[in-house]
């Protein structure tokens, strides 16, 4: 498609960096247009500092570079979002609403907005956590993605706007760092396997959560976004989901590779906000609607991370 041009907010993020890579290789560089609120980052595409709560900011690079999507990722995320939860809000549900007004005002083709399992709360079943629970999150990142889902499906029944939502699990990466997420144990357990043979997690032995791979997550995303509109059946967001394990499952399968690895754990206020999420999610609408599957499950996961971990400080 040469008419698309692509503007990511939240690019110097986990899963900003890589999306935004990936668009460029798919769009070409004139194409796609990285942002955040940094006043610089190096990218392979075009970077403009922006701060997603500046509407003006963002209309004006609509505007400079016709933009016809936008991937909104700027957000503060689980863990941070409880240190100020008034900022919180206000980063995640304005920024949304400047992105929803600007979408509808510049009749947009489409609008990815990621949504999370902190929608759900403890209200919610744990096991195989459906399309359409009890939606009664713990912390403001969920709350605000909760009403982010609704504004969503609200701006798409009343202006059609085209937006498009997964509900990620936790999100697995090697190559970018988290951002103050719950689930980021999942990610440093890995660099300090590498670098010390040892972890002390935050999150107790025997609590599981949802995690998806980041090549996974990547094409959950692209392949949503490519789906025939008259596909997208759910216009809130979509369950999505990969795995589901606990931190001593994850330290069992890195022990195969790194057998003098070692676990402790220090649970801290980050143990309440994953025991009020969902150990597994019931993902049947994305697999129905738009073919959804994974392609990495725990083993697979953990040897090409620790593949790439081992070769990267290798270098």
């Amino acid at each position: 498609m040469p008419d698309t041009k692509i503007l990511v907010t939240g690019a110097c993020g986990q899963i900003g960096t890589l999306l935004s890579t990936t668009l460029q290789e798919r769009y070409g560089f004139d194409n796609v247009i990285a942002s955040d609120i940094r006043s610089s980052a190096t990218f392979s595409c075009i970077y403009e500092q922006l701060d997603v709560t500046d509407a003006n900011k963002l209309f004006y690079l609509i505007s400079k570079y016709q933009i016809t999507q936008i991937y909104h990722l700027a957000a503060i995320l689980s863990a941070k979002g409880e240190a100020n939860p008034i900022f919180t809000w206000n980063i995640n549900m304005n920024g949304l609403l400047n992105v929803l007004e600007a979408a509808k005002n510049y009749k947009l083709e489409k609008v990815f907005y990621p949504s999370t399992i902190a929608v759900f709360g403890n209200q919610t079943p744990r096991v195989g956590t459906p399309q359409w629970p009890n939606l009664t999150p713990e912390t403001v990142y969920g709350i605000s993605k909760v009403a982010g889902e609704n504004w969503c499906n609200y701006y798409f029944q009343k202006f059609d706007v085209d937006v498009r939502s997964l509900r990620y699990p936790g999100i697995i990466s090697w190559d970018t760092l988290p951002g103050g997420g719950t689930t980021d144990y999942a990610v440093e357990i890995f660099h300090e396997a590498i670098k010390r043979q040892s972890y002390t997690s935050y999150i107790a032995e025997h609590t599981a959560l949802p995690m998806m791979y980041m090549p996974d997550a990547i094409r959950a995303t692209l392949e949503l976004m490519d789906t025939a509109k008259e596909n997208v059946k759910v216009r809130t967001s979509y369950n999505v989901g990969a795995m589901t394990f606990n931190p001593a499952e994850l330290s069992e399968e890195i022990k195969k590779h790194i057998p003098d690895f070692v676990i402790e754990y220090e649970p801290d206020f980050r143990q309440e906000i994953a025991a009020s999420w969902p150990e597994s999610i019931n993902d049947t609408d994305a697999r129905t609607d738009w073919g959804w599957k994974e392609s990495y499950g725990l083993a697979d996961m953990c040897q090409d991370i620790i593949h790439n971990l081992t070769q990267n400080n290798n270098q």
